[in-house]
């Protein structure tokens, strides 16, 4: 294991996050147990597999100057993320008291930010008091790891899969201190065409702000409190609707968000009539594994959620179009993809503007909904089946409230994050997406 500077967008997580707005994201899976001591095992087992996962051993250094190897433009005031001498895995593995309330329990650790002097992740076992369950809540800071990276990781911990051998991974090339000058003409190119797209980026990103109607539920003055939620619907009833009306299972299950939106916040009294919220749906930008430094890219697709349209097909169709359109686009322009000029911010701007940045992001989307890649096959911790897994997504300044979305064994897994102050009735959102889908199955029957 070697240092490595942290990438932009990866510099700007670790360095917008606050004590009210952590950066971490998490997920919390749930498993069968044997007998009650499951649970208490499982935590042995994290325990004693984390040292051979190299990923979990790294820790993220403020740095004012990085070795000369590490040395990019820009570089200056930035981070690196390198192993920890001293890390031990029981600071990051912890066994809790049995609970009858998984996500209640989540809610309270999901509060908490990660110790920034160790490597930035947690593992919180929570048994089940009734002995037959128990759920492994994970942690890890943004700046660590995305969704995919965050999986990859929380695999190297569970039982060991039946997986293909990996494609063996290209030569990379020695990196040269001074570029070739035959590649400048080339650099010079990519830098104009870089600009142009920011501005592009920026204009998109202006004018998406205008004629908004939000819903106040969506806003929250900052509390450092937090709430979480699940729900599971068939993924066979979702791929119905599908193949019925056509688009793609994606934009079923943000149609699903839009109505059970409006049912909430028509049931907690607040109107829904001319609510269109913009909602961010990242768009992962993988870097290749040439690329240096490795890390975080996204961008994203900005849509209006047609909160306000009172049928659910038509809904469906909105938000069909509006994906279709920013898909015709591409993920490199449009409002959505501002997450992509960080790659132009100098190390110090992430260092000196990141409390600055954190409060912009609720004037550019109002709501997240993501979608966290699973594998097809069963997880297992210790010969425990996982049964249900909830991904749970950062909140930003401003937010009430984020969604994540995973399949998994033939289930739709709807995790949400909420303001706990703010949203003191998530389960009741929670609740309305099981029966958004119900409502989308009724409206395709002929």
């Amino acid at each position: 294991m070697t240092s490595e500077p942290l990438a932009p967008l990866d510099l700007a997580f670790w360095n917008i996050e606050s004590a009210e707005h952590p950066m971490h994201l998490g997920a919390l899976g749930v498993f069968t147990a044997d007998s009650p001591t499951a649970g208490a095992h499982a935590a042995d087992l994290l325990a004693a597999r984390a040292p051979a996962v190299p990923g979990l051993r790294m820790r993220i250094r403020d740095t004012w100057q990085p070795p000369l190897a590490l040395r990019r433009p820009f570089a200056f005031g930035g981070a690196t993320r390198e192993p920890d001498p001293r890390f031990d895995p029981l600071d990051h593995v912890r066994l809790h008291a049995p609970t009858t309330d998984f996500h209640a329990r989540a809610g309270r650790l999901m509060e908490r930010p990660l110790e920034r002097g160790r490597p930035p992740w947690e593992a919180h076992v929570l048994p089940g008091a009734d002995g037959d369950r128990f759920a492994v809540l994970f942690k890890f800071h943004h700046a660590l790891a995305d969704g995919l990276r965050a999986l990859t990781l929380a695999a190297g911990v569970l039982d060991p899969m039946d997986l293909p051998a990996p494609r063996p991974r290209p030569a990379e090339p020695p990196r040269r201190l001074v570029p070739d000058v035959r590649e400048l003409s080339g650099r010079l190119r990519g830098a104009l065409s870089d600009a142009g797209r920011a501005l592009d980026i920026g204009a998109a990103a202006a004018l998406s702000g205008l004629d908004v109607r939000s819903a106040p539920a969506l806003v929250a003055a900052p509390s450092g409190t937090r709430r979480t939620a699940g729900v599971a619907v068939d993924l066979d009833d979702v791929h119905h609707v599908r193949k019925t009306t056509g688009g793609t299972v994606n934009d079923v299950l943000i149609a699903v968000v839009a109505g059970a939106l409006r049912r909430w916040l028509d049931e907690r009294g607040d109107c829904s009539e001319g609510v269109a919220p913009r909602a961010l749906i990242p768009v992962s930008k993988r870097r290749p594994r040439t690329a240096h430094p490795q890390g975080n890219r996204l961008s994203g697709y900005l849509i209006r959620l047609p909160v306000d349209e009172p049928d659910p097909l038509s809904r469906l169709g909105t938000v069909r179009a509006a994906m279709d359109r920013n898909k015709d686009v591409g993920p490199g322009r449009g409002a959505g993809a501002v997450a992509l000029l960080a790659d132009h911010v100098p190390a110090l701007g992430h260092r000196l503007g990141g409390p600055l940045v954190s409060g912009a992001a609720r004037l550019w989307f109002d709501i997240l909904v993501t979608s966290v890649p699973l594998p097809s096959l069963g997880l297992r911790l210790g010969g425990h089946p996982l049964t249900e897994v909830y991904p749970l997504a950062p909140l930003a300044r401003g937010h009430a409230l984020a969604v994540a979305v995973s399949t998994y064994r033939g289930q739709v897994h709807y995790g949400l994050v909420a303001d706990a102050k703010a949203v003191s009735d998530l389960d009741r959102l929670a609740r309305a997406l099981a029966e958004e889908v119900e409502t989308l199955l009724t409206a395709c029957r002929p």
